[in-house]
């Protein structure tokens, strides 16, 4: 599976951004789908996971300001992040054919390169 992200950017704080990931396959519509995060200095993130019952996992940092969804015809997951805050600063990275357990998100073995998010205060 390929994953390509788009949709990073600068933004102020308080504004909003919404990043696509377009996955080429057909294990999309099947597979878990989830965004992480890396900040520099800082350990890869897990942010939001969605699966093809469109179950949800959201870290507690994004609760109420980010949405994760999909579209399986588009074979896209989108994140839909609303009230940026500098400390969302962050390359956020697409996988792909993860697992829900739970209410938890575990990642697949397919990685996007990353689409680069700076919030400025």
């Amino acid at each position: 599976v390929q994953l390509v992200e788009s949709g990073g950017g600068l933004v102020q704080a308080g504004g909003s951004l919404r990043l696509s990931c377009a996955a080429s396959g057909s294990i999309f519509s099947g597979n878990g789908m989830g965004w992480y995060r890396q900040a520099p200095g800082k350990q890869r993130e897990l942010v939001a996971g969605i699966n093809r019952s469109i179950s949800t996992y959201y870290a507690d940092s994004v609760k109420g300001r980010f949405t994760i969804s999909r579209d399986n015809a588009k074979n896209t997951v989108y994140l839909q992040m609303n009230k940026l805050e500098p400390e969302d600063t962050a390359v956020y990275i697409c996988n792909a054919e993860g697992v829900m357990t739970g209410d938890y998100y575990y990642p697949g073995g397919s990685w996007g390169q990353g689409t680069q998010v700076t919030v400025s205060s």
